[in-house]
């Protein structure tokens, strides 16, 4: 037989034992769904034939599918906050995502007119999305009272069949970077780069075990949680060496560690003990507080099938939403995206 053949026997025969050595929990991809969204809608301007903003759905399927060409996940659970999911850290802290608004920093190429314009269109987009999202081989999770960055959280700290498996967090949000681990990375859409402790170190030399605890010095903006005055990241460089290191550092340790020193950054956070223990409580995602419930309909969803890709139905929304020009060659990108998925749920189902 020719050689070339031979070579190509062997091959698909590679591929076909790599396919069934995994299961369909081997490698999980958990997109941070609000997130990936709301990033989406405010920086893609892409527009459908009738002149309607539509970058969220457009650009929200091409940045997942992106990650998943770019990863290969054997499975993918997209999460969305559930209803009522902020109660537990606003019982916290009642200002939790107080200054949050609706009016996002969009790219000035996107007209969409009056505030009320905007939230319409999101919440349009928002809705559809959904609906193509069912036509894919993903699963969609949204659990009432619990916030999305707790379930994404739950699962990539609590693998179900072995220790083996592998999580990609798909999310631009830094309070991921804390569950990085050996078996847990981190994709950034923003910057299409995938964070392990190493690329974590790199870029803020500071280990991800102890990123946390970064952040609950630095606050959050976005969520409206202040940090310790005049902390940040040089400052943790220069006078926080012990979130370098591989040892653990909890709050009780850093407060021992500032205890003494006659530095101000060291007696602000003295002084700032009971913010950082709030911080932590709102921030920490290793362990998370949420309901049995919760749990296990969030084991179920992971345990359940790979829904089947529906070609026919995605295709039928792409010509009602004229986004034709989204996909210039809509069948390729299917394939190309969600092909391997498809086929592992026609393999081994869960």
């Amino acid at each position: 037989m020719n050689p070339h053949y031979l070579d190509l026997l062997e091959q698909v025969k590679r591929e076909h034992e790599e396919t069934h050595a995994l299961s369909a929990n081997s490698r999980t991809l958990i997109v941070d769904g609000l997130n990936t969204f709301v990033r989406s809608f405010s920086i893609d301007p892409s527009v459908n034939e009738n002149g309607v903003h539509v970058g969220g759905i457009t650009g929200f399927l091409k940045s997942v599918g992106y990650a998943i060409k770019t990863l290969a996940p054997t499975r993918v659970v997209i999460v969305f906050d559930g209803k009522g999911g902020s109660q537990r850290r606003r019982k916290i802290y009642p200002d939790y995502k107080g200054k949050r608004k609706m009016n996002h920093h969009l790219n000035r190429n996107i007209h969409i007119g009056t505030v009320e314009d905007e939230q319409q269109n999101m919440k349009m987009q928002l809705g559809r999305l959904v609906q193509y999202l069912d036509t894919l081989p993903v699963k969609v999770l949204v659990i009432d009272n619990v916030e999305a960055d707790d379930v994404i959280a739950y699962i990539a700290t609590h693998p179900l069949d072995n220790e083996n498996n592998f999580y990609y967090i798909m999310s631009s949000d830094k309070d991921f970077y804390q569950l990085i681990n050996e078996n847990v990375n981190v994709w950034s859409p923003t910057k299409k780069k995938l964070y392990n402790m190493q690329a974590i170190f790199d870029e803020y030399q500071i280990t991800a075990n102890n990123f946390v605890i970064y952040r609950i010095l630095d606050g959050d903006v976005s969520d409206n949680i202040n940090g310790v005055k005049g902390i940040g990241l040089k400052t943790i460089h220069k006078k926080l060496p012990i979130l370098s290191e591989q040892a653990t550092v909890t709050v009780d340790t850093l407060l021992n560690f500032s205890i003494g020193k006659k530095e101000k950054v060291y007696e602000n956070i003295v002084n700032s003990k009971q913010l950082l223990e709030r911080n932590f409580q709102l921030m920490q995602l290793a362990d998370v507080d949420i309901s049995g419930d919760a749990k296990m309909k969030i084991v179920d969803a992971i345990r359940a099938d790979i829904p089947q890709l529906n070609r026919w139905d995605f295709k039928t929304m792409v010509l009602e939403d004229y986004i034709n020009g989204a996909f210039p060659n809509l069948e390729y990108w299917l394939k190309e995206c969600f092909e391997a998925l498809n086929t592992y749920g026609m393999n081994y189902g869960k």
